[in-house]
């Protein structure tokens, strides 16, 4: 059986550099290829949107093609940090005619989400368990080439939502899982630990997931804890030069960040986030 892990990477962030070297340890050990994205392959046009939207997140689309040549695709948003002992994904989930993620609907309302992309495109028979509504996140997503999912998927209905709806492609392929029918199931939190989950033990996880804020007290100190806890995760594997020049850089970009929002002299701004923010 062919697999890959697909990720998309554009540009130097040090984030996505630490995010791609964990990948790049759990793809040898699961026998995955790894493939990233580091350009958009679909344009869309994004003008004026009602929520924020990102022509990054079309990328997606391009599941579908990779499931043209491999078996099995696992996609993985490059905010995710994969631990080092973390589980086989494929072998947990190993019904190939079902598509995998998690099912944040089961602890976040989405109802507003759900109605904004049947709004556009029409309604669906869409399920619920006593949690609420079954909506997935789509930044960790298990595919293989019989379930269906980017068989169904256009950009062309991207397009039509892109500028209307929140999170459009996810609750897109949310849509298109619940108007074909799909087979689909929820993976284990484990797979992808959000902050909505809580802090508490987050770092026991095997993929956490730095989306929003990612654990930190602000969005832009994000990319600084991903770093923080991947130097913590990775020491005793990853030489630590590597990992000291990655936590510098994303230090060095959170503070170019913040001389630009705070109107105070720049060494005073230093000053106080060597204080205060953990790193």
């Amino acid at each position: 059986m062919k697999k890959a892990i697909f990720t998309l990477a554009i540009g130097d962030n040090p984030m996505y550099q630490a995010a791609l070297k964990s990948f790049e340890l759990y793809a040898d050990r699961v026998g995955a290829d790894l493939i990233v994205s580091k350009s958009l392959h679909y344009k869309i046009d994004i003008a004026e949107p009602a929520y924020h939207a990102s022509p990054a997140w079309t990328e997606k689309l391009r599941i579908g093609e990779l499931l043209k040549e491999y078996d099995r695709v696992l996609y993985l948003d490059s905010d995710v940090l994969i631990k080092p002992n973390a589980k086989d994904l494929f072998e947990l989930y190993p019904d190939r005619d079902t598509t995998y993620w998690l099912n944040e609907g089961a602890l976040k309302n989405r109802g507003s989400d759900i109605k904004l992309v049947t709004d556009v495109l029409g309604s669906v028979s869409w399920p619920r368990t006593e949690e609420g509504a079954v909506y997935y996140n789509a930044g960790v997503i298990l595919a293989s080439k019989e379930s269906g999912l980017f068989s169904k998927t256009s950009l062309e209905d991207l397009q039509k939502l892109c500028n209307k709806i929140s999170f459009y492609e996810q609750s897109y392929f949310n849509y298109c899982i619940h108007k074909h029918g799909l087979k689909h199931q929820s993976i284990d939190k484990a797979f992808n630990r959000m902050d909505m989950f809580g802090k508490e033990n987050y770092l026991e996880a095997d993929f956490i997931h730095y989306a929003g804020k990612g654990y930190a007290k602000t969005s832009r100190r994000r990319d600084v804890q991903f770093l923080k806890d991947f130097a913590e995760i990775y020491k005793d594997i990853i030489p630590s030069n590597e990992i000291n020049e990655l936590k510098d850089n994303a230090w060095q970009a959170y503070l170019k960040v913040i001389y630009k929002k705070y109107p105070l002299p720049n060494f005073l701004i230093k000053l106080f986030s060597e204080r205060f923010v953990p790193r």
